[in-house]
């Protein structure tokens, strides 16, 4: 039996200031990096001991798990990290609050792009320097996978390559996973394992720095799930 732990990074300085953040790089607030840290002593509380750590390739979850590790003292053990794991690219919506888009768009508007399952946002465009096909940490990729703007179910679709090829083989292996990654990308991962309907979804909510654990069977259905740190 496997064991998959996800953890939103802690509270980032665009999360505290309500912009879209997306594939942008930002860092952790005190707050992110305190939360972090509470994280690892949560985990540390439940006994937990992750044997391999899998993240995005943003800052924010990578700080975050850093942090957890270490008060894990489990800062060593082997590390994958995959744009597959990063969060929704808000497009055109990236650096801007939600108050500039709305008084921009309509309130009802903007509510459609953060809460619909498959309306995509205004894309970037790929001609500005912020656009992530310009970011040396996706040069690798062939230039018509970097999207302009992603909904939910894109980040599902290209979420699940990476789960079954390579999460599922360490998790049939028995193998405990920690995955620091973002609030659309573990909301998409979350609807896959609990089977959760494309409605229900939307009113799905990921804390910055609580982690989830799913005690997963040998057909990868989750045995056991635990939310730390709730009330």
């Amino acid at each position: 039996m496997g064991q998959l732990i996800l953890l939103r990074h802690g509270q980032s300085t665009w999360n505290l200031e309500e912009k879209f953040t997306g594939w942008t790089d930002i860092d952790l607030t005190e707050k992110g990096v305190e939360e972090a840290i509470a994280a690892g002593r949560l985990m540390a509380s439940e006994g937990l001991a992750p044997d391999i750590l899998h993240t995005s390739l943003l800052r924010r979850a990578i700080k975050t798990s850093d942090l957890a590790l270490e008060e894990l003292g489990r800062s060593w053990i082997p590390v994958y990290r995959h744009w597959r794991l990063n969060e929704r690219h808000y497009g055109a919506l990236q650096g801007h609050t939600r108050e500039e888009m709305k008084e921009r768009f309509s309130s009802e508007q903007v509510h459609q792009w953060r809460r619909s399952y498959d309306v995509v946002p205004p894309a970037l465009d790929r001609n500005d320097p912020s656009h992530s096909r310009h970011d040396l940490r996706y040069s690798d990729l062939a230039p018509e996978i970097i999207p302009d703007a992603e909904c939910l179910k894109d980040v599902r679709e290209r979420m699940l390559p990476y789960f079954y090829d390579v999460m599922v083989p360490q998790l049939l292996a028995g193998k405990s996973l920690l995955v620091s990654a973002h609030g659309n990308s573990l909301r998409a991962m979350v609807m896959h394992l609990e089977d959760i309907d494309r409605e229900e979804i939307l009113t799905l909510e990921i804390p910055n720095g609580l982690p989830i654990v799913y005690d997963v069977d040998q057909n990868l259905k989750a045995t056991r799930t635990h939310w730390l740190g709730r009330d």
